[in-house]
Parts: structure tokens; sequence; C-alpha cells
């Protein structure tokens, strides 16, 4: 059966080569991760002078440092004189400096060639021509976002427009005040599936009322296979005698501060293209952060967010962490259980999508654009 046989109510997934193929993941590293914004670290996760990160951004590794002036700064973890990584830590903290390991060509916090071994016997060199390649960086709800591309694309249109167009103005985000809020909890997965399937799985509901029991008890309407994040504006309303968002439906925390009777008791999920996901309930937000490793491999960070006085005074946050924990390796199972069928034959035309799911078909079209252009 062809795309043009199919009934009106289905419409075509991607081929199953789009899950599996290795030249196409090579072609998203260049087209999206690296020339999209790319949301990289949590900022309080670097609160001092010299504390750093590395990341993988499509096939460049990226330092994000807390500079001596306060300022995150991102650069290629690249030393300009041999191309040694300078550091192999995946975190870390410098006191003044990076020095790469290979021949101790050394490096200020700002990215300044500071020292090399008879360095002044080359008076010929520019310090900051030959310092660390910088890479752009903006911060925005609490994180750390960075571009690899020479000219990065609009944040306002990209990252602030995705999550404005979901729900109808960055006002209603700017009420959870995602920036004042601390980590009460991050899990990470390793999730050995192609990074689209996470992708699609989360757009969809139709899944639901399956693999989602503690879910759909707290939020009934899901249990329908309609995905919340498909209305502009809708969030899915709590059960009737739910009390929180948590894996019983017990009562959680005091709303956040700026959260208005109109977003209380329900909860909004976002994607953020290409890969962040934001959901949000009343007493705290739960951020997926994804990093791509091979066509079959992904990465994925979660981070529980609550108040510093949630946080600071240990009340007991497992019950909310274990609802959206639950919900996660669900998922992730379900996408786990996908990914060797991308290269069955019967998967090499794709899959079909019910009228429930015709949204992901705007994800597919936009991703095939981006690998053609």
């Amino acid at each position: 059966m062809t795309t043009t046989d199919l009934p009106a109510s289905l419409i075509s997934t991607l081929p199953g080569q789009y899950y599996t193929d290795p030249a196409i993941f090579a072609l998203e590293q260049t087209r999206v991760f690296e020339t999209m914004w790319f949301c990289a670290v949590r900022s309080a996760d670097l609160p001092t002078p010299g504390k750093f990160r590395k990341v993988q951004v499509g096939r460049e590794s990226v330092l994000v440092v807390r500079g001596r002036d306060g300022q995150l700064r991102a650069f290629l973890n690249i030393c300009r004189h041999r191309g040694a990584q300078i550091c192999t830590d995946d975190s870390g903290e410098v006191k003044r400096a990076f020095q790469c390991p290979y021949h101790a060509w050394t490096y200020d916090l700002s990215g300044k060639l500071v020292a090399a071994p008879n360095l002044t016997k080359m008076p010929d060199i520019d310090r900051v021509q030959y310092g660390l390649v910088p890479v752009h960086l903006r911060e925005w709800l609490g994180y750390a976002w960075v571009s690899l591309a020479d000219e990065p694309p609009s944040f306002e249109d990209d990252v602030m427009g995705a999550i404005a167009d979901r729900l109808g103005s960055l006002d209603s985000i700017d009420d959870y005040e995602l920036d004042s809020l601390t980590v009460g909890r991050r899990i990470t997965y390793d999730v050995q599936a192609n990074w689209k399937l996470i992708i699609e799985n989360f757009m969809e509901c139709y899944h639901c009322a399956t693999i989602h029991p503690e879910l759909t008890e707290v939020l009934p309407e899901f249990a329908d296979g309609y995905a919340a994040q498909f209305f502009v504006g809708h969030g899915a309303e709590f059960g009737e005698d739910v009390q929180g968002f948590t894996v019983d439906g017990s009562e959680g925390f005091d709303k956040l501060p700026g959260v208005d009777e109109d977003h209380d008791r329900r909860y909004y999920a976002i994607t953020v293209r290409p890969t962040v996901f934001v959901n949000l309930v009343p007493d705290h937000v739960i951020f997926h952060r994804m990093f791509p490793v091979s066509v079959d491999r992904t990465i994925v960070e979660c981070d529980w967010l609550y108040t510093r006085e949630v946080v600071e005074s240990g009340k007991d946050v497992s019950r909310s962490v274990e609802l959206f924990h639950r919900v996660n390796e669900q998922d992730f199972e379900a996408c786990e259980r996908t990914q060797p069928a991308m290269s069955s034959r019967a998967y090499a035309n794709g899959g079909v999508l019910v009228p429930s799911e015709h949204h992901i078909g705007e994800f597919h079209h936009w991703l095939t654009q981006r690998l053609s252009d």
C-alpha cells in the first residue's frame, strides 16, 4: 500500500530508514542540532567561577563554563594548537584556566589564550584569535541554550515562539518562574531508541490509556487519546478526586506563587524543537533535555523543579517525582520496543498516524524540510 492508497483517517509516518540510517542521523546533526538552539545545562549547576560542564551538541563537544565575571560562556572543547580535547570529564571545576593536557596550551575562563610553552618567543600570536572557539549562548527559563550556527536563528522565534504558540502567550510560562526554581531531583535515562521516536511519543496521547495507568488516573481526559499540547492554551484538567500531580493523586505542595486560578489543577505539555519537553503543573515543573548519541541511542536528562523552600526544607518530593518517572519509563520502554521494527521490511514505507496523531505529520514535514535545505 502506498501513501496515496491510505483512507482519509490515516496519514503516513516517516519511512523506517529515518530511524536507522546513520547517514540521515549525520544530516540531523549538521542541519538540526548544530544549527538550532540546543538546551545544554541548568544554569544553577554552574554556580561559581570555574564550574564547567561538557555537553555533546551534534558532532561537537561543547564546554559551558561560569566566568570570573559571573557570566556563562560556551566554547568548543578543542585546543587551538593540535586539536586535543581540553576536558574529558563531563563536569568539574578549574581554578582560573583550562589547560590542554597534550602541550599545555592554557586558556582563561573567557577563552583567551594566556599561556603556552615558549609563547613569549612567539610575539606575533594574537591571544584572542587563537583562543577557544566561542559558541553562542542564551539563558532562559533557568537553562543555558547554545547554538553552533555562525548566524544563530532567532531565539525569540524558535524557542520562545514555540512556548508562546503552545500556551497562547509568553506570560503563561513567566508565571511559573522557572529561573527561580531549584532542582529537587534529576534522573538520567539511557534510551536505546532514535530521538524522533521519543519526540513523537511525547506529542501524542493515543497510547496513554494503554501504558500510563497512573497518569490517566490523575488526568482522566488522557484516557480518550487526545494530546493536550495539540490544542493551543489547553491544559489537561486533574480528575475530580485528585488532590495533586502525584503518583497516587495525593496532595502535593502549595502552588507556585505566580500560577493563577486559570492554570491551577491543570497540566501543560510543551515541545521545544529539537530536543526539549516542558511539563507544567501547579506546584512544580518537569523539564526534559535530550542528547541524541547515535541513530539508535538517546540520553534524556529530566529535572523536577520546585520552589527553593520545598527543596531546602527537605520536603519529600518522591510522590510527585514517581508519577512522571513512571511515565518516562513507560514511554521509553515503548520507544525501545519500537526501535528494532524500524529496520523491518514491514516498516520500509513507514507506519500510519490516526486522526489524534495527525499533528505529528507536521513534525515530520518540518524535519524533512530541514534535511533537504
